[in-house]
């Protein structure tokens, strides 16, 4: 943990991002070991910056492990990001969080949205696994 706060908004974090990626992994049949930094806007902006060439907070970010390595990769969740968009969407932060561990975890395993067709796809995987850990559906809009 490399950010102070995230105990204090979410006090069973290591909990939440354990079962989000034993899902995520136990869905798409797959085994391995993630690591997750959670950090905040400050180190994600030069993570993405230095990896992405994108000089801007985000949310999650993935880093596949190469070919071979005893891990899937690593994550880096930023907890300022992380909570303006769960305030901003009407999310509760440990669904918001889940949600992107997952979403990151599916990554990992290499799943993308940059085409419509792939992007369907990962958003259904997030939502079965999100429905199977007792969260909402994050992209169906509320009426």
């Amino acid at each position: 943990m490399n950010a102070p706060g995230w105990r204090a908004a979410l006090p069973r974090v290591e909990s939440l991002a354990r079962r989000a990626v034993a899902a995520a992994l136990a869905d798409g049949g797959e085994d391995g070991h993630v690591s997750i930094l959670l950090t905040d806007d400050a180190e994600i902006r030069r993570l993405n910056g230095g990896f992405r060439g994108k000089e801007k907070a985000t949310n999650v970010l993935s880093f596949p492990a190469p070919p071979g390595a005893l891990t899937l990769g690593d994550l880096a969740v930023s907890l300022g990001t992380v909570r303006r968009e769960a305030l901003r969407e009407g999310r509760s932060l440990p669904a918001h969080f889940t949600h992107l561990v997952v979403h990151g975890t599916l990554h990992l395993l290499g799943h993308d949205h940059i085409a419509p067709g792939e992007a369907a796809r990962m958003e259904r995987a997030e939502a079965r696994i999100l429905r199977r850990l007792g969260f909402p559906n994050p992209w169906r809009v509320a009426a």
